[in-house]
């Protein structure tokens, strides 16, 4: 990690931890120690330490008096809950998405998923390919024009990255075979008519991730 720019600054820090996490530098489990962590960014142990509380807030981490700070384990429950919550906006998401999106907007999410069927035919890294992915959700919740509804995934992002991270991590879930058609489907979707099977579609699209999630982890592997 580059040391922050400007000391003191916890969102500064913040922004840094987030990006060790989600790139995979961090893994699930990791222990987040203050001192190593301002050593490492060049901030104060106050900084790190209200920046690991705006991470704690978000899900990525989690602090417990007897272990310290640790990066938050993906476990079934967790997965559960983070899933099963982006289900429900994702849904609303993409019903007014289809309302309100413009043809630009449109044309543009047509160009994520291009760009994702480039990535998995060059054997793209699979955090690059997952970038992408997420790319596309926030797009469509700007395309849905609800205040709301984005901050709700704005919240809600960082752990659902998380999940997919630590669902490619375990390799068994078939991500890189199904993005693809799976988002062009939903592109397809938001340009029709058919607003109950988008509603249906954009929720399984999810829930379907969940349940290999879930699955993978609770399996040994082999």
């Amino acid at each position: 990690m580059k040391k922050v720019e400007r000391r003191g600054l916890s969102g500064d820090a913040a922004d840094r931890i987030r990006d060790a996490i989600l790139d995979g530098t961090f893994l699930p489990g990791t222990a987040l120690r203050e001192v190593e962590l301002a050593g490492t960014l060049g901030v104060s142990r106050g900084a790190i330490r209200e920046a690991l509380a705006m991470l704690e807030h978000e899900g990525l981490v989690q602090s417990e008096w007897h272990r310290g700070t640790r990066v938050t384990d993906v476990t079934p429950e967790v997965a559960e809950e983070v899933y099963t919550l982006r289900a429900t906006i994702e849904r609303l998401a993409s019903t007014l998405a289809a309302q309100r999106a413009t043809p630009e907007e449109l044309a543009e999410l047509d160009e994520v998923v291009d760009r994702m069927a480039a990535a998995v035919e060059s054997g793209a890294d699979a955090v690059d390919l997952l970038a992408l992915d997420i790319e596309f959700h926030d797009r469509v919740y700007r395309a849905a024009r609800h205040r709301r509804l984005l901050e709700a995934w704005l919240a809600l992002r960082s752990s659902v990255r998380l999940c997919q991270l630590t669902r490619i991590r375990l390799g068994r879930a078939g991500y890189r075979g199904l993005v693809v058609d799976e988002h062009r489907e939903l592109v397809d979707l938001l340009r029709g008519t058919a607003e109950k099977r988008l509603a249906r579609v954009a929720e399984e699209h999810v829930l379907g991730a969940m349940t290999a999630l879930t699955r993978d982890l609770t399996v040994p592997a082999p």
